[in-house]
């Protein structure tokens, strides 16, 4: 195989952006996401970075150097936080980037550096900048000092977790540094386990199997075929003895618990407990082939 050119890939979007468009209008939220695109591409440019792509409200950028993309990510929020954001309607970004080996095709990356990257964005929050523990041995001491490990993630398809970590960007942020994550702590054995029925299949989620994929595309774990469902449209990941289930998707998911609550998430997380069923694009009914059964075993 040809040799692979290294870079620290990015990936940015705004947060909420369906939402701004019911507050705001679709006018002015599309100006106004238009400007989050802008802004990002300026902070790519200023530090050498070339933006790969543009996605909606996503944009996927790379650099040759980790402390370029870093400072790149800083400056997105800088700009998004001074500039975009409104006081009526809050504007966010967030933004994830890892370093790893790439495969080139025409003007686009491909490779599992570039899928940890898009991980990294996933697992960020609004005016958060996550990034990979093996990127940020490759920073500077400067950048190492903004950093604190905030949690570790799991690696679909291997027993390998990754450790999760915030950039502070943020003038003084760096005053609040947490200690380490203890690793054994945070992937030892555990007995949880979440059941999810659909449709006569069962799936279990626990320590064995720890991250599970969602969607009508035929490589996830849980195929769900219908138009408001996207082709990977949420996971569930067992992390440090929780259930989270995490929504990628456009249209997002609803929760139904068993005492009657309802929650929605849109690329956002939400803890799973005792029982109830999962909604794909829309509430879910008990009753409905669509919905998605959980419990929660102990």
């Amino acid at each position: 195989m040809a040799n692979q050119p290294e870079l620290a890939i990015l990936f940015a979007d705004v947060v909420g952006s369906t939402k701004l468009y019911e507050l705001m209008g679709d006018l002015k939220a599309r100006e106004t996401v238009a400007r989050c695109i802008d802004a990002m591409t300026v902070a790519t440019e200023s530090f050498d970075g070339r933006v790969i792509k543009t996605m909606g409200d996503e944009v996927m950028s790379t650099f040759t150097d980790v402390d370029a993309a870093v400072d790149a990510a800083a400056k997105m929020q800088q700009l998004i936080s001074e500039e975009v954001n409104a006081d009526d309607v809050p504007v966010a970004i967030r933004v994830g980037f890892h370093f790893g080996p790439v495969m080139e095709e025409g003007d686009d990356i491909f490779g599992g550096a570039v899928h940890i990257a898009n991980r990294m964005s996933s697992q960020a929050k609004a005016a958060q900048i996550v990034t990979s523990g093996a990127t940020v041995e490759l920073l500077s001491p400067e950048w190492q000092a903004a950093t604190r490990q905030i949690d570790v993630t799991p690696v679909k398809g291997t027993t390998d977790h990754i450790p999760l970590y915030e950039v502070l960007w943020q003038q003084g942020e760096n005053t609040r540094m947490l200690p380490t994550i203890d690793w054994a702590e945070a992937t030892g054995v555990r007995t949880q386990r979440l059941r999810l029925r659909y449709r006569g299949t069962e799936i279990v989620v626990n320590d064995e199997k720890p991250d599970i994929s969602i969607g009508r595309a035929e490589e996830s774990d849980l195929v769900v075929k219908d138009t408001l469902i996207s082709r990977l449209h949420a996971r569930i990941e067992f992390r440090r003895g929780k259930f989270l289930l995490i929504d990628e998707s456009t249209n997002g998911t609803c929760v139904l618990q068993a005492n009657g609550e309802e929650h929605f998430v849109r690329r956002d997380s939400l803890q799973l407990r005792g029982e109830g069923a999962i909604g794909l694009g829309r509430v879910p009914q008990a009753d409905s082939p669509q919905a998605i059964h959980f419990i929660y075993e102990d």
